[in-house]
């Protein structure tokens, strides 16, 4: 990875700006036209783009595609189907007092956007929100995480090869490139990642009134009771926990579980976890690594008793940044594993009375990214979907939610605001920008010109 020069920063996003001043973004032709270049830029690097990926997360070309580059490609094909329908007009009916008039709603570009991305799906959460940027008519720099190096670096190497360099740049280094990024102007920042620096980044851009979507983390919990196949939910809860070694804004953070089900399912993951990584999951191909010592360091720190009985797993190697998929069941919620999110291959199992108690624990902590919920009984889904907030509840599949195009994806609180996907990333870029168009004759105004007579107050009391 090498580090755009601080002082190269302030030209860059001029000249991007420039680009949108001058009317490239604007076109619709120009939009499909880099949406088109952005899915030829992953279709014909799919094999680097895996190995960068490898290098950096360890993680298999098969989990790389359908949680990456899959994603993405689908994101750009459902916008490329719908977008001309997005962008039409919204008609409005006007009030009686202006009539005769039309009134609509159109979507203009914002101008230049940032879009600053994590380290965990290095590909997916750079390029996702790029589409909508695009789309939308914006200019656009990107920053690409310095933590995935070598993502970060393949990714410098190929957008300027794909998309037009007159508005789209990538600003490639750490801390000081970010920080010198932030100083710029920009007309939207979205940012994934963690909520100490999303409260930089809007510090930051309140120096220029700048609107920003933080698509941030939490402890996203797990609710199962007793009316569920007990080994197809530990299928279901160990893909999603433990794919990108759990290194997943959305993975399933903690379980919370009834008595008679807490302990059984604990084994029942464990027995997954052997059948999807074998015996020995270090040795497994399909299985990946915490991204640096510092995670590995922050992650080991939760695998000792206090945190519960170690199920399965524990086994760490910080040589090879490996922790193992790890099961822990009687956790207390006063633990230090039940702190703060987890962000890796650890899943602590917490037994509470039933769903009531369930909610409440949920309820008493910051607003989840997501929340997952296996019951089949009405009533528990219900409260469920009346009594917790978080930026999405499924029932029955954790993670999934976020491949559906049309389903916005974000938090809410702590987890995040704003959200994306679909339509709903055109309409984060675009402003929505109100029209009225009132011809001059007749001039039905007069009704509320002075002189104020008595004539006009009775009709424009019946109008209005």
């Amino acid at each position: 990875m090498n580090a755009t020069p601080n002082t190269d920063i302030a030209q860059q996003v001029a000249h991007v700006r420039d680009g949108f001043d001058q009317g490239v973004t604007k076109p619709y032709a120009w939009r499909r036209e880099q949406l088109q270049a952005l899915d030829r830029l992953v279709a014909d690097n799919e094999a680097a783009l895996c190995a960068a990926i490898h290098a950096d997360l360890r993680k298999h070309p098969h989990e790389a595609y359908t949680t990456e580059l899959a994603i993405v490609r689908a994101e750009i094909a459902h916008t490329l189907k719908h977008l001309k329908g997005w962008l039409k007009p919204r008609t409005v009916k006007p009030s009686l007092a202006v009539l005769p008039a039309r009134a609509y709603t159109v979507l203009e570009p914002l101008g230049v956007a940032l879009i600053i991305a994590p380290w965990n799906y290095p590909v997916q959460l750079l390029l996702a929100p790029m589409v909508g940027a695009l789309a939308a008519g914006n200019a656009v720099v990107v920053k690409p995480s310095e933590i995935a190096a070598h993502t970060s670096s393949l990714l410098a190497d190929l957008i300027p090869k794909y998309l037009d360099p007159r508005a789209v740049v990538v600003v490639e280094g750490g801390v000081p490139e970010t920080t010198e990024l932030l100083e710029q102007r920009f007309d939207h920042i979205f940012y994934t990642g963690n909520g100490t620096v999303g409260r930089i980044v809007m510090t930051a851009a309140a120096q220029h009134l700048t609107p920003v979507t933080l698509e941030l983390g939490g402890k996203s919990p797990v609710f199962v009771d007793d009316t569920q196949d007990i080994d197809l939910v530990a299928a279901r809860i160990a893909w999603g926990k433990f794919v990108n070694a759990g290194q997943t804004c959305v993975a399933p953070d903690y379980v919370l579980a009834t008595p008679s089900v807490a302990r059984d399912l604990a084994h029942a993951i464990a027995r997954v976890v052997e059948r999807m990584y074998g015996p020995d999951p270090k040795s497994s191909q399909d299985y990946g690594r915490v991204i640096n010592e510092r995670q590995f360091d922050r992650l080991s720190a939760y695998l000792g008793s206090e945190n519960g009985e170690t199920i399965t797993g524990g086994q760490v190697s910080r040589e090879d940044l490996y922790i193992a998929p790890t099961v822990l069941f009687g956790t207390s919620p006063d633990a230090p594993v039940m702190q703060e999110e987890i962000f890796g291959p650890i899943l602590p199992i917490v037994t509470v009375r039933d769903a009531a108690e369930a909610i409440s624990y949920v309820r008493g902590g910051d607003k989840p990214l997501a929340l997952y919920v296996f019951s089949d009984r009405r009533e528990v889904r219900r409260a469920f979907l009346r009594d917790t907030s978080s930026g999405a509840l499924t029932f029955g599949l954790p993670v999934a939610h976020l491949a559906i195009p049309d389903l916005p994806f974000g938090g809410v609180g702590e987890s995040g605001m704003g959200s994306y996907h679909g339509k709903r990333s055109i309409e984060v870029f675009s402003h929505e920008k109100s029209v009225v168009s009132k011809p001059l004759t007749p001039d039905t105004m007069a009704l509320i010109y002075p002189p104020f007579e008595e004539g006009k107050s009775t009709i424009l009391r019946k109008l209005l």
